[in-house]
């Protein structure tokens, strides 16, 4: 069975918010088993929506929309569904009562254009919304489907876990697709390529496809089979070998990012950490308190842009930066060693250099960044102390300045998984 993602609003063609319905469902359409081959986005016109879901069902089973159910007059998706496969519109009773609720629980005016939401094609099954006004529906003809769903993510991927999945279990071709991620930090997409390139281009059953992102490189392991037990079954050959072989790189297996890793180690660990930035100004305590958990283990951080703030703050001796720079192994180490004992951290990490566009020179150009760690092991007293030279300067990316900071976070992130190889 396939199944094609057709994304409805003028908003996402102008590129104003981001299409992350797409990504979801695809991911969860894979996991029912159900193949998707084709997505597209098209604006809110009702002729050019009838054009693509006519294609879309040509080729698809299913053709999943998202967005146009609201209660606007450019909110068209479900009229023109129900006039490509010849079906009245009429009032959903259940529905309309619904929405009366709603606005009666918020004591807000129910204005007559919020009907339009109860209005469906006459047959199709509805999808209650439990987090919005916009019910969700199929519609089912000729043994074709077309589901429609509210626009908003916080509505969408609920209605659909909770009422769209049993639905298209019930149609699902017995095939289950499962996948794992495996997460690469420290190596490019092509000498991924290079050292697995012939493990990719032979694997058919499970198939392993890399996905580029900022600084990073996924591994998408995907396998067919009768249900999961039998997926992972394929797939955990598969991932054993490309430990084998890229391990060193591997920060994890279907996390959601290096921070999500970190602070996850740290938990197990029971360690604590504490950040000095330079370059970076705080990006590396950002993304790091951005994961629930991280108060347990992320005592604090000093963002010491100038060097009186490295001196007062961090204790790096003034000689050094004299003698060595701001930028440089020897203030790296100063500054990490300084968070580390300044918070009562076990671990402290450091970032400096220079992101650009200026401020560079031959000896230190724009994109040298030294990362330190400083480690001292509760338990066997063990000291790692250590900086590591990076040069991030790429001088092709639009916004060099912050694909640097950025890289650079990662890599003080990717130095404190290392810790623990």
């Amino acid at each position: 069975m396939t199944a094609e993602i057709l994304c409805v609003g003028t908003e996402l063609l102008l590129g104003s918010i981001v299409n992350t319905n797409a990504a979801f469902l695809s991911r969860e359409l894979a996991a029912c088993g159900i193949f998707t081959y084709y997505q597209s986005v098209v604006g809110d016109n009702a002729g050019r929506l009838k054009d693509c879901l006519a294609l879309s069902l040509a080729r698809s089973d299913i053709v999943i929309i998202t967005g146009g159910l609201g209660p606007t007059y450019d909110d068209l998706t479900k009229e023109t569904v129900a006039e490509y496969f010849g079906l009245e519109m009429e009032m959903h009773e259940p529905s309309i009562e619904r929405l009366k609720k709603f606005f009666a629980q918020y004591n807000r005016e129910m204005t007559p254009n919020n009907a339009k939401q109860a209005m469906m094609p006459r047959g199709c099954t509805v999808f209650s919304n439990n987090y919005g006004t916009a019910p969700g529906l199929a519609v089912e003809k000729n043994g074709k489907t077309a589901i429609m769903l509210p626009g908003p993510p916080r509505e969408m991927e609920p209605m659909y876990r909770e009422e769209v999945m049993p639905f298209l279990q019930k149609k699902q071709s017995g095939k289950t697709l499962l996948s794992k991620t495996v997460h690469i930090f420290g190596m490019g997409e092509s000498q991924v390529e290079h050292n697995l390139g012939e493990m990719m281009r032979n694997s058919a059953n499970p198939t392993i496809a890399p996905y580029a992102k900022e600084g990073e490189v996924e591994l998408r392991v995907t396998a067919s089979g009768q249900n999961k037990e039998e997926c992972m079954a394929l797939i955990s050959p598969a991932i054993e070998k490309i430990q084998g072989e890229i391990g060193e790189f591997i920060y994890g297996i279907d996390v959601k990012s290096l921070q999500n890793a970190v602070v996850s180690k740290l938990c197990e660990k029971k360690l604590r950490l504490a950040t000095a930035e330079s370059c970076t100004g705080g990006l590396v305590g950002k993304r790091i308190t951005e994961i629930a958990g991280s108060s347990d283990v992320y005592l604090g951080g000093i963002v010491s842009y100038a060097n009186s703030v490295k001196i007062g703050q961090l204790g790096v001796p003034e000689h050094i930066l004299e003698r060595y720079g701001a930028v440089s192994e020897q203030t790296a180490l100063a500054m990490c060693e300084g968070a580390a004992k300044n918070f009562g951290a076990d671990i402290g990490i450091s970032t400096t250099g220079i992101a650009g566009p200026g401020g560079g020179s031959e000896e230190k150009p724009v994109g040298l960044v030294w990362v330190g760690v400083y480690f001292k092991n509760p338990v066997t007293g063990e000291l790692a102390h250590r900086a590591v030279k990076l040069n991030l300067a790429r001088r092709m990316h639009r916004d060099e300045r912050e694909m640097i900071r950025y890289i650079a976070s990662s890599n003080a992130l990717c130095e404190i998984l290392k810790l623990f190889r």
